[in-house]
């Protein structure tokens, strides 16, 4: 007895993926190149200081006074070791720069202190002192 063999049509090919595995990784990471080469980094200009801690042969502006503001850790203003009002502080600064021509403002808050309470009273110290009024990190 003789079997018939079921295939009569021709064999169904076989696809090779491999290759085009190939092909898809090779355009993934062209378009990965291209979008990371056409991205804009955006940063900010800084000056750092020498490591080698040696001065700068260029010369330094002489330092001016400042009047330090700070702000505690409740959000209280204090000049001068008082407690004041936003309506005292922007009277002492008011008075200070005007007999001061070169003075600055100089706002110290400690980092426990309200962010909100920081942005508002420097806010309300610029429309006084507008370009002499900055945000100090540290307290002497």
């Amino acid at each position: 007895m003789r079997f018939k063999n079921k295939q009569t049509g021709p064999s169904m090919p076989s696809i090779d993926l491999i290759p085009m595995l190939n092909v898809m990784m090779a355009v993934l990471a062209f378009f990965v190149m291209l979008t990371t080469t056409l991205t804009n980094e955006q940063g900010v200009d800084i000056q750092l200081p020498n490591s080698s801690g040696e001065e700068e042969n260029e010369p330094q502006e002489n330092p001016t006074d400042s009047l330090v503001v700070k702000l505690n850790p409740e959000g209280q203003i204090e000049l001068k070791e008082q407690v004041l009002t936003s309506e005292q502080l922007i009277g002492e600064m008011q008075a200070y720069l005007q007999k001061n021509t070169q003075g600055t403002v100089q706002l110290v808050a400690d980092p426990q202190a309200p962010y909100e309470k920081v942005v508002q009273l420097l806010g309300e110290m610029k429309s006084v002192g507008s370009d002499r009024v900055s945000l100090g990190i540290e307290s002497d």
